[in-house]
């Protein structure tokens, strides 16, 4: 589907939240809250989430990651019923960070070079409202941030012939952990499917 379904018309859902383990297959650290007292989180979507996690978890300051669901209505949902369309939920990542080591800007660096954001309700070959781009932010000073980093990128990728971004930017939504195989995904599974590719844009920090 390309079109976010409205809240009468996604999936009920369930009351039961997903079980993984609480600890992050390559850095150890929990997966889930209460993380220490300092750290701080953001959620951003770009696509599968398999490589979007990998990419995140490599920088260095950030502390963990989960690969999950949000955005949409449905609440615990599968990764099947993500893939419906019907949940209007996109694939992210939780990224928890220590501000202190790395800086919220610095993230959205990475998140902007590594996909192409102005492809609407897909990323590369992988089609649906779920691998759309968004960024959901912990707080009003990351909205800022995030909303005056788009007005550059854009004025970038226009001037090299992309269309306009389409990133979704707001305040974080519930965040839904999927299933324990997609957690830390090409950690696990070394020659798994990355479908990441960036516009070529370079941002300053």
């Amino acid at each position: 589907m390309l079109i976010l379904p409205t809240k009468d018309q996604a999936l009920p859902g369930r009351d039961n939240e997903m079980h993984v383990s609480n600890a992050h297959y390559v850095t150890g650290q929990p997966l889930k809250p209460p993380f220490a007292d300092g750290l701080r989180s953001a959620i951003f979507g770009m696509g599968c989430f398999w490589g979007a996690e990998r990419r995140f978890w490599e920088q260095s300051g950030v502390i963990t990651t989960a690969a999950g669901y949000a955005g949409g209505s449905t609440p615990n949902p599968t990764y099947e019923e993500a893939c419906s369309g019907l949940t209007g939920h996109s694939e992210v990542v939780l990224v928890v960070f220590d501000p202190q080591k790395t800086t919220f800007n610095q993230l959205l660096a990475v998140f902007w070079e590594s996909h192409d954001p102005t492809q609407g309700m897909r990323q590369g070959n992988d089609i649906g409202t779920q691998y759309r781009s968004v960024i959901y932010c912990q707080d009003a000073q990351q909205l800022t941030e995030a909303l005056a980093s788009v007005i550059e990128v854009e004025a970038t990728l226009v001037s090299m012939g992309y269309p306009t971004v389409t990133t979704e930017i707001r305040e974080a939504p519930e965040f839904y952990y999927a299933e324990e195989y997609h957690q830390q995904y090409l950690a696990k599974n070394p020659q798994g499917y990355c479908g990441l590719r960036g516009t070529g844009i370079s941002c300053a920090v």
